[in-house]
């Protein structure tokens, strides 16, 4: 059976607590880009999580295209895409806290020395840095380990397209089988899925009413695991590498 030697984590929600800051920053500017373009929608961060959980400011402005005929030119698009960065980590440096229990977990795995530790998001490169910073994280994940969707590859995209994780595996060497992806959303979980590696579902985040079905929805994904809370990480990666799952 292969040895796992790395893991792989996604950062929005499942290293630290930035979604709803994150899209309370989204809809203040895509409710401005729909009053500019005279689009009588109006979203708040909360429904936007619901529409768009899981994508990149990107995935979420081309999906607005598409279902509400709005028109993006593709200088605009460049433009409304680092003013959502801009907006966002000024929010996040302000008040951003790292998912509860998840630094202790992250501590023992670098005592550890097992696994290498990396980073794999949607979100664009200088906000996935500046939230782990903010938290104190940046320490567990040393040197080019850090990868975004958005900014990292050839060709920006984001989750569930499995192409960041295998840019990531492909940079740090390792083997699908190798690793494992712990996850929040149902696009990262596709996403890690898709991209051949077993993961882990992680819904400690949502509100304790949707955390069932969040939960169905992530084993629907594609999760082979699911955790309510990071004390229970260790035994999920145990059953992954004893074979049981």
């Amino acid at each position: 059976m292969p040895q796992i030697t790395a893991l792989l984590f996604d950062c929005d929600n499942t290293l630290v607590l930035s979604e709803e800051l994150a899209f309370e920053a989204c809809a203040e500017l895509i409710n401005q880009i729909c009053v500019e373009r005279n689009v009588t929608i109006t979203f708040t961060g909360e429904t936007l999580i619901k529409e768009f959980v899981g994508q990149n400011f990107r995935g979420m402005l081309l999906s607005l295209q598409e279902r509400y005929g709005i028109e993006i030119t593709p200088e605009d698009l460049e433009k409304y895409v680092t003013a959502e960065e801009d907006a966002v980590i000024a929010k996040l440096k302000a008040s951003l806290r790292p998912c509860v229990g998840v630094d202790e977990q992250l501590e023992k795995l670098a005592a550890s020395n097992k696994y290498l530790l990396s980073v794999v998001s949607s979100s664009a490169l200088r906000r996935v840095k500046a939230s782990i910073e903010k938290v104190g994280q940046d320490k567990y994940f040393k040197g080019d380990v850090v990868f975004s969707a958005a900014t990292s590859l050839p060709v920006p995209t984001s989750k569930p397209n499995p192409a960041v994780y295998l840019f990531a595996m492909e940079k740090l060497g390792k083997k699908p089988e190798e690793c494992v992806a712990i996850e929040d959303s149902k696009s990262g979980t596709l996403s890690g899925t898709r991209a051949g590696m077993k993961v882990i579902g992680y819904v400690g985040p949502y509100a304790d009413d949707k955390k069932a079905e969040m939960e169905q929805v992530l084993k629907d994904a594609g999760a082979v695991i699911v955790m309510q809370h990071w004390s229970e990480f260790p035994a999920c990666l145990e059953k992954i590498e004893s074979g049981s799952i």
